[in-house]
């Protein structure tokens, strides 16, 4: 492939150079000028993809590119059991912008609900994770060129797990107390696998190092505090435990929606960024207003209101009837259907 001959056609992903920039957005169509962009940029044309004549990126549920992301995960940690290079370039042209066109899916809850890993937790994980933090880096006005590097550093957080042995990452139930020990260490397994990647920027290090601390020094492994913690990977702890809670995985079930809020809003999982944790539940409850949802009860409803004082009970129809969640504290949000 030379760059003649991607004339004309139309970027499948984002473009990015070797410091994590976006060049080229993704759909955008390669004319002449950028194509001289991409040569002054030392861009390898194999590495650019483009959409095939008759293709077209459906709309609707965003599953299938979320599967592509994890089976690419699952990939790389294959080779990486095997090749200790981390594959950069790679990663930053077939799998960010995947996870970042993933980002860009104008369902919340639909896009919330593909993202829950169901199987292969670990790889669906590296993804949820992945474009959870990238909606929260979008929603804070992020510069362009730190987003690139925020969806960069959250898809490979958990990277050190690959040196975790897989009867521990796979088992079903509680961990022991050495399983855990040896689980937690993936932290610093991820920073010293990054450290020897050549180009990578120190703070995408840090989040594999720093995304289980916590503001107030209960976290791991070094047990930093507020001011000692980065803050994408702040923002990468805040996307982790919302993901790992909602989604199912060896060690336990999924929670349902309203134990999830309520937990995160206690501060269950340590002390993260209360600001990011009430921008993303925020936008979560927010965005329940029109939605079909399910009640612990069992029943069917659609949310009609949202009470102000009491966001997480809102005003719901049920078959033409009206029924204050906030008047009935027995009765919650157990899902929300995208």
């Amino acid at each position: 492939m030379s760059f003649d001959q991607l004339l004309g056609k139309k970027a499948k992903f984002d473009i990015v150079n070797k410091n994590g920039a976006v060049l080229v957005p993704a759909d955008s169509v390669l004319n002449e000028d950028i194509l001289r962009l991409l040569q002054q940029h030392e861009i390898n044309p194999l590495d650019v993809l483009v959409h095939a004549a008759e293709a077209h990126t459906p709309p609707g549920n965003p599953s299938k590119l979320i599967q592509e992301a994890a089976d690419y995960s699952k990939h790389l940690f294959t080779r990486l059991h095997f090749d200790r290079k981390v594959p950069l370039i790679e990663i930053k042209n077939e799998l960010i912008p995947i996870v970042r066109q993933i980002s860009r899916h104008p369902d919340l809850f639909e896009l919330f609900e593909s993202v829950k890993a169901k199987d292969e937790y670990t790889h669906q994980h590296n993804i949820g994770v992945g474009v959870l933090s990238t909606l929260i880096g979008q929603w804070l006005n992020l510069e362009e060129s730190e987003l690139v590097l925020l969806s960069l550093a959250a898809t490979l957080h958990d990277i050190g797990k690959v040196r975790i042995p897989q009867e521990i990452l796979l088992k079903p139930g509680k961990l022991t107390k050495e399983e855990l020990e040896e689980m937690k260490r993936h932290t610093i397994y991820g920073y010293e696998i990054l450290k020897g990647t050549v180009g990578l920027s120190p703070r995408v290090m840090l989040v594999a190092l720093q995304h289980h601390e916590r503001l107030d020094g209960s976290g791991y492994p070094l047990h930093l505090k507020k001011g000692e913690i980065d803050f994408w990977s702040q923002i990468v702890a805040v996307a982790d435990v919302f993901h790992a809670i909602s989604s199912k995985h060896p060690h336990q079930e999924p929670m349902p929606f309203y134990k999830v809020v309520t937990l995160m809003r206690q501060g269950s999982f340590g002390e993260l960024n209360p600001e990011i944790v009430s921008l993303l539940l925020d936008k979560l409850i927010h965005g329940l207003l029109g939605k079909k949802v399910v009640l612990t009860d069992g029943s069917l409803a659609e949310v009609v209101h949202i009470n102000s004082m009491d966001d997480l009970h809102p005003l719901v129809k049920i078959e033409g009837s009206l029924l204050d969640l906030s008047r009935n504290r027995d009765i919650h949000i157990q899902q929300i259907l995208s």
